[in-house]
């Protein structure tokens, strides 16, 4: 699959979520369950792009590192977890 066609296609299902879903009342409960079955899916959607980048599928690792991160940002949304991301213009501490 093209990275255009799959690109594509997750722009259209996204679209379709955000048409048809419907807000929960809040606040809303989010319980110890509830964030580690999230962290669980980021660490398999990690295991898929790392998966996917040594498979030559560099499409389809993108694309389940970008679902990693989504996922990163919900929980830090949430207040979920504390943690930022490295940034390119950070540079290494050096411990002398």
């Amino acid at each position: 699959m093209s990275l255009e066609t799959l690109t594509s296609k997750y722009i259209a299902s996204a679209e379709k979520v955000l048409n048809t879903m419907q807000r929960n009342a809040v606040p809303i409960t989010v319980t110890e369950e509830g964030i580690n079955n999230l962290i669980s899916y980021v660490y398999d959607y990690l295991t898929d792009a790392k998966y996917y980048k040594a498979s030559g599928k560099l499409e389809t690792s993108l694309t389940s590192i970008a679902y990693c991160e989504g996922i990163l940002d919900a929980l830090k949304l949430l207040g979920a977890v504390t943690f930022e991301w490295p940034t390119t213009t950070q540079k290494p501490q050096n411990n002398l």
